[in-house]
C-alpha cells in the first residue's frame, strides 16, 4: 500500500528523446521518496531511453512503496507506449483508465 505522503507532480517535456533522458532521470531522482503523478498531457515525442527512464522510476517507487502514476497523457504518449508494447495500466490514475 503506497505511502501517506504528499504528491508532486512532474510535468514532462514535450519531446522525451535521447537528449531530454539524463534531465528526466534528475527531476525524478529529486522527486525520490515522494508520491508522485506524472502529467504526460504535453508530451508529443517519446523516445525508448526515456520510456525505459521512466519504468525505471515506476519500479524504484514501487520498491520503495510509494504512489508513482500517470494522472495525465496525451495520445502520442499513450499510442507510442502501445507501439513498443509496454503495458501501463497499472500506473495510470483510475480516472483516466479505458
Amino acid at each position: 500500500m503506497p505511502s501517506k505522503k504528499a504528491e508532486k507532480t512532474l510535468n514532462l517535456a514535450a519531446v522525451l528523446d535521447l537528449n531530454e533522458a539524463s534531465t528526466l532521470r534528475s527531476k525524478l531522482m529529486g522527486l525520490r521518496g515522494s508520491n508522485v503523478a506524472i502529467d504526460a498531457s504535453g508530451v508529443e515525442r517519446l523516445g525508448t531511453l526515456c520510456v525505459q527512464v521512466l519504468l525505471s522510476a515506476a519500479k524504484t517507487w514501487n520498491e520503495d512503496k510509494l504512489s508513482f502514476t500517470f494522472s495525465k497523457v496525451s495520445e502520442a504518449f499513450q499510442k507510442t507506449m502501445q507501439m513498443i508494447g509496454v503495458d501501463m495500466d497499472h500506473l495510470l490514475a483510475k480516472e483516466i483508465r479505458q
